[in-house]
């Protein structure tokens, strides 16, 4: 039996879009559920949707709660008529900040098991059109998750491993000395970039460290998105900005990388070059991630995707 997606747009009694509305989707017999947040345009998208009896819940401050019922077929796309909420005779105040929170929460646990053809960490992706925003404790935890993997300890062994047999960064020597020196330089650069770019200055800065898969359009304009994204990101307010966080860090994690690389590889010709390989190699696989890693990544799907329902 196949997954299924329900969207659907939420309005209010004059016709306009309504941001900002928690849909919750809930499966008869199932003891878990599954969260979204309608974006400026009203829509919202919950995925993966179990197929059989359903119920949807809207909730917004300033609205009545309304729910809808309904059944979802295997591998159905769902489109719902718009949902109009009705304003609330008696206000009451709706926490929206730790709904909000707690959606991040279930989107980066689904954001935590996907890996390149099973094993590689594909953490820093999210598929959702409109993901909720992360606060500071779950971009550290992305962080961690990250750079603490078992495959990243192998990924950094192998890249030490060319890197001594080509004899980069001589200055570390050969043997077991050199090729530790080498594997430590290796993983210090990726735990500060990932911390400093991922994790620290995203939440100083308010932006959201992950990469937003676009999916629909020309190959063109999705081609021109993931090149952009090496520079531009979402910010915590749901707009789109500047990525100082992620450029600022790569910048940061080249100045530090002096402190451990050998004398002769240091200075300033150091910090603007893995820079600069740090903010293209960020574009190389924003490409990869919006062209061929969803393939090759289990548990990534794309809503409005009928190829992979």
């Amino acid at each position: 039996m196949l997954s299924g997606v329900v969207r659907g747009t939420v309005v209010d009694q004059t016709g306009t879009p309504l941001a900002g509305v928690h849909v919750r989707f809930t499966h008869q017999g199932l003891a878990t559920s599954q969260a979204a947040v309608t974006g400026e345009d009203g829509q919202f998208e919950i995925v993966n949707a179990t197929p059989g009896e359903f119920q949807l819940t809207f909730t917004a401050s300033g609205f009545r709660s309304t729910s809808y019922q309904g059944t979802l077929k295997s591998g159905e796309v769902l489109g719902l008529q718009e949902t109009r909420l009705e304003l609330a005779t008696q206000v009451t105040e709706v926490r929206v900040e730790e709904s909000t929170v707690e959606i991040a929460q279930q989107q980066i646990q689904v954001q935590e098991k996907q890996r390149i053809l099973g094993a590689i960490p594909n953490f820093y992706v999210t598929y959702e059109p409109n993901p909720a925003p992360l606060n500071t404790k779950q971009k550290y935890e992305l962080a961690w998750k990250s750079t603490l993997d078992p495959i990243t300890f192998v990924v950094v062994g192998g890249i030490a491993g060319a890197q001594q047999a080509t004899d980069a960064f001589s200055g570390y020597g050969q043997g077991a000395q050199g090729y530790a020196k080498r594997f430590g330089a290796t993983y210090a650069d990726i735990l500060t970039g990932t911390f400093i770019g991922g994790a620290i200055l995203p939440s100083i800065m308010k932006q959201d460290p992950r990469y937003i898969y676009k999916g629909t359009g020309t190959f063109r304009s999705r081609f021109w998105y993931a090149i952009s994204n090496a520079v531009m990101c979402k910010g915590d307010n749901g707009k789109w900005q500047v990525c100082y966080s992620s450029l600022m860090g790569s910048l940061a994690a080249g100045g530090i990388s002096n402190a451990y690389y050998p004398e002769s590889d240091r200075g300033a010709a150091l910090t603007f070059e893995n820079f600069g390989i740090g903010v293209g190699a960020t574009a190389g696989v924003n490409l990869l991630q919006e062209f061929v890693l969803r393939k090759l990544t289990p548990h990534a799907k794309k809503v409005n995707d009928p190829a992979n329902p």
